[in-house]
């Protein structure tokens, strides 16, 4: 049974026959490898016969286009057949078929020939769920069998969710979910930290310098890979850990760097139907030095063409975040896109270019805005207005046309106004030094529009948002740190009595 598992997931690390033995004598060869195939063949095979077609005499690309057809013809008939087969790939002989919803849907929309499929999202599953089961099994302990697995690229870092991912909230169950388009730039950063034997700080006037020995040779204590990193990558990925359906438009290239990009967010539950692949173009890489609990990033920036075409799934929200300095274009086209439905709720929140344009140029799209989201020093820039006032730089960005102004405002916690209320609430408490800054604010917007396209109110999106973001400053990089709703609800039950929303009077 391990050669078919080993088949169906594409694992050709030498060990894994070897491993998946392991696995099984560690139950006491309780047989779930063999239990596993069965239920993943009994799913095929009925899947197939609801296609109308025959398991006994199907080729592969006939089972092939049947569930593209599936996907363009009738969601609410595809949602039902494809309904508990999130782990469920079968192999006519040619290589692996998915019948994730999610694979289907990235198949059919991306019109992918029989020899481009992807089953990305399948193979994670049924990793994700062959781990599960002999981790849950009575007679193993949950460390040795991670250790089993990791050995032969079973369980990767960025699985640390994947009990909850598992056991949560499946992929089909958030086909019922608003679906938010999150659209910006994608880097994969490289965290490289310093430790205070190598590294100090010059402050020379207002400016501070991260400084090391010229011409010489410190070390650094480590480096962290991050991949899919960026305010709107980040957005997502938090949109879809928190069970939302989320999806992605950023611009890529066509090297290794950007292909590791579309497959991580992939494995993240994020729809990458929308991405743009520049093929001669290299993907953004930043390098982020740590000192402390600050960081100073070198950024380099590829100019890709920045072209807005239609989603062909329609989103509900659409959330735009940090995009480079030439892609006015796509402001405009993103603009006409949404003038032309003006049912989609947008949500706004500007990065360093979409300020350096100012607001005369953002106005069309702060106008359109549903929610617009920023620091203080941001809305005084954005406003024209003092410090003094929260609620004078609420009530400034209230003008300019949104109808939910949030601004967040450092250690002094975070601010949110509606139809003349303005409300505040601290920030959650660290339950260690923070480790890493990156991405505390978009964990924070992430959530409020969140909760806010799920139904809940600015009062329980202001309580939630400071949690995710308080979570993520405990982990190096954006994304480590984001919560599912279970996990951040259950510390908002454990939050201490001055942790509420109040009204500023």
């Amino acid at each position: 049974m391990g050669r078919i598992l080993k088949d169906l997931l594409a694992n050709d690390h030498p060990l894994f026959l070897m491993n998946i033995a392991r696995l099984e004598k560690a139950t006491g060869d309780a047989g779930i490898d063999v239990r596993l195939i069965g239920e993943i063949a009994e799913r095929a095979n009925r899947t197939v016969r609801e296609l109308g077609l025959d398991p006994a005499n199907t080729t592969a690309k006939e089972l092939y286009m049947a569930l593209n057809s599936l996907v363009r013809q009738d969601e609410a008939r595809m949602r039902k057949v494809l309904v508990d087969t999130s782990f469920t790939i079968l192999n006519l002989g040619s290589g692996p078929i998915s019948f994730n919803i999610f694979d289907c849907i990235e198949n059919s929309h991306h019109c992918l020939n029989y020899e481009e499929r992807t089953v990305a999202h399948a193979q994670r599953r049924l990793r994700a769920e062959l781990v599960r089961r002999y981790a849950e099994h009575e007679r193993t302990h949950r460390d040795t069998i991670h250790s089993i697995a990791s050995e032969v690229n079973m369980l990767f870092d960025e699985d640390d969710h994947y009990p909850t991912i598992v056991n949560e909230q499946t992929e089909e169950d958030s086909m019922g979910q608003p679906y938010i388009l999150a659209i910006g730039d994608i880097f994969t950063d490289a965290f490289i930290t310093l430790g205070e034997e190598t590294a100090k700080i010059i402050k020379e006037g207002d400016t501070e310098w991260l400084a090391v020995p010229f011409g010489r040779k410190p070390p650094y204590e480590r480096v962290d890979i991050v991949k899919s990193v960026g305010p709107s990558p980040n957005v997502a990925v938090s949109l879809a850990r928190l069970g939302l359906r989320s999806g992605l438009m950023a611009w890529v290239g066509g090297d290794e760097t950007g292909r590791e990009a579309v497959e991580y967010l992939k494995g993240q539950n994020v729809l990458t139907e929308p991405m743009i692949v520049e093929q001669e173009k290299v993907t953004s890489y930043w390098y982020v030095l740590c000192f402390k609990a600050d960081r100073t990033m070198l950024v380099k920036s590829e100019k890709y063409q920045y072209k807005w075409c239609d989603p062909i799934t329609k989103p509900d929200w659409i959330y735009l975040a940090y995009l480079g300095e030439d892609s006015w274009q796509l402001h405009e086209g993103l603009l006409d896109y949404l003038n032309r439905n003006p049912e989609i709720k947008f949500a706004l929140q500007p990065g360093t270019f979409q300020f350096k344009w100012g607001t005369e140029k953002m106005a069309p799209l702060y106008r359109r805005s549903t929610i617009a989201l920023m620091n203080r020093e941001e809305a005084m820039d954005v406003t024209g207005l003092g410090y003094d006032s929260v609620r004078d730089l609420a009530n400034g960005l209230h003008n300019l046309g949104p109808e939910v102004a949030v601004i967040t405002d450092g250690p002094n916690g975070s601010y949110a106004s509606k139809d003349g209320r303005l409300l505040t609430i601290p920030n959650y408490p660290d339950p260690k030094p923070p480790v890493e800054r990156t991405g505390a604010g978009d964990a924070f917007a992430s959530t409020f529009v969140a909760a806010i396209a799920a139904g809940e109110t600015i009062e329980t999106a202001l309580a939630w948002s400071p949690i995710n973001s308080m979570n993520v400053v405990q982990h190096i990089g954006a994304q480590k740190g984001l919560l599912s709703s279970d996990e951040l609800k259950d510390y908002l039950s454990k939050a201490p009595d001055w942790y509420i929303v109040k009204e500023v009077e």
